[in-house]
């Protein structure tokens, strides 16, 4: 079988992903970015080599509702076996939806999620799922939808590719752009835009709107077209920067301070360790930790490994005596002052850095939760104006660490 040659069909901007997926590199690849950014045509194009290098490969290519399977997974399948010249190859059914190769009669499966329980029933004549498409990923209700449904799927085989390819949200707090805070070391992030596509292959047209919209509505441009969260309006932290922060540059930190939120109940309790450059007015966050359902004496030690010299905790004064109990067991605990409004001029202080730098690797919750924090909405297209007390132990942490420095400032 004679194909297309990969670079008549993919842009420049994907070449290092193909490589990674050829060589196994990853289980899960999130594929983001705007419109014309070619994510939908890599995946396509990706699947058909992957099936023919592997006969014992199948796919799976799902959208939220099945309703939208017909004009836009299973149009952009046809497409790439029609890109890679490899018609004769494949036959095309409708009902059920599926392409089959007909020299091994390997299968594309077209399926929507609006009952998940149809998923247990796909099985193959040969071989399993090995590659699966989630198109519009951002329809889905969250990881744990996600979860359940690549628990159907990886069944059968010992390497998978798993593909979620979306447009991010406008908004932080969405679950998408949440998850793409945290890290994994099966999982590879690729973000990609028109810019990176051949002109010849958007077109003059598209590529004449694209202007247009950049230089009329900058931020529809900076969401639409280059993949960016632009936010909504409600996002409480605008100055956050998720990065790697370097084991050089916390050897050099000091002005070091450490907080705890405890736990109440089923909310978990929330360890902060972070260095603030007074002058420059950054504060760097790179150690967590976050357990639920952990005694003091257990959370005692896991501070003293941390915490060595006993510098001091500054922790939540609600809980008198689990302060009185981390003494006991060696941690250097003392209360938090708190006093009036506390919690109001303590986000202010943090809204008004220049940038709160957080490593989403060391800390995923911290990064999770400042990403996502956000006001409530006043039923009138606004937002309130007070904090929301709600998913913030991390915050919370931060603020008790902080709580010195905040003193005395006068908030811009």
């Amino acid at each position: 079988m004679k194909m297309t040659r990969l670079s008549q069909c993919i842009g420049k901007g994907f070449y290092g992903l193909h490589r990674d997926i050829r060589e196994g590199g990853h289980t899960h690849y999130w594929l983001k970015g705007g419109r014309g950014s070619g994510k939908s045509s890599f995946l396509s194009i990706e699947i058909i080599l992957g099936l023919v290098e592997d006969e014992d490969a199948n796919a799976v290519v799902l959208r939220k509702v099945a309703a939208n399977l017909r004009d836009s997974v299973f149009e952009q399948m046809t497409w790439a076996i029609h890109a890679l010249g490899v018609e004769d190859e494949w036959e095309r059914k409708v009902s059920p939806m599926e392409l089959v190769r007909k020299s091994t009669g390997q299968k594309v499966l077209f399926r929507g999620c609006d009952d998940p329980r149809k998923l247990k029933s796909i099985k193959f004549q040969r071989g399993y799922a090995k590659f699966i498409w989630y198109e519009e990923v951002d329809e889905f209700g969250g990881m744990q939808e996600l979860r359940n449904l690549n628990q159907s799927l990886m069944r059968g085989g010992e390497e998978f590719r798993i593909f979620y390819s979306f447009n991010p949200p406008k908004h932080a707090r969405n679950w998408v752009n949440q998850e793409m805070a945290e890290e994994r070391e099966d999982r590879l992030v690729h973000h990609s835009t028109y810019l990176d596509m051949p002109e010849e292959w958007l077109g003059s047209q598209f590529l004449a709107e694209a202007e247009y919209i950049r230089k009329r509505h900058p931020e529809t441009y900076r969401h639409e077209y280059l993949g960016e969260v632009t936010g909504g309006g409600g996002e409480v932290f605008r100055n956050l920067t998720l990065r790697e922060i370097s084991d050089e540059e916390i050897a050099a930190f000091d002005r070091i301070s450490r907080g705890l939120d405890w736990g109440y109940a089923v909310d978990p309790l929330h360890y902060t360790v972070n260095h603030y450059d007074k002058t420059r007015r950054l504060l760097y966050i790179f150690f967590e930790l976050r357990a639920q359902g952990m005694s003091n004496r257990r959370l005692a030690e896991e501070i003293r490994k941390e915490n060595p010299n006993h510098r001091a905790v500054v922790c939540d004064s609600a809980e008198p005596k689990s302060i009185a109990e981390m003494r006991e067991y060696g941690v250097a605990a003392v209360g938090a002052k708190k006093g009036p409004d506390s919690v109001y001029y303590g986000i202010k202080w943090l809204q008004d850095l220049e940038e709160i730098i957080i490593d989403p690797k060391r800390c995923p919750e911290t990064a999770k939760e400042f990403y996502g924090y956000a006001y409530e909405g006043d039923g009138k297209g606004g937002w309130k104006a007070a904090f929301p007390d709600r998913e913030n132990h991390a915050i919370d942490a931060v603020r008790y660490s902080r709580e010195d420095d905040m003193r005395h400032v006068r908030i811009r």
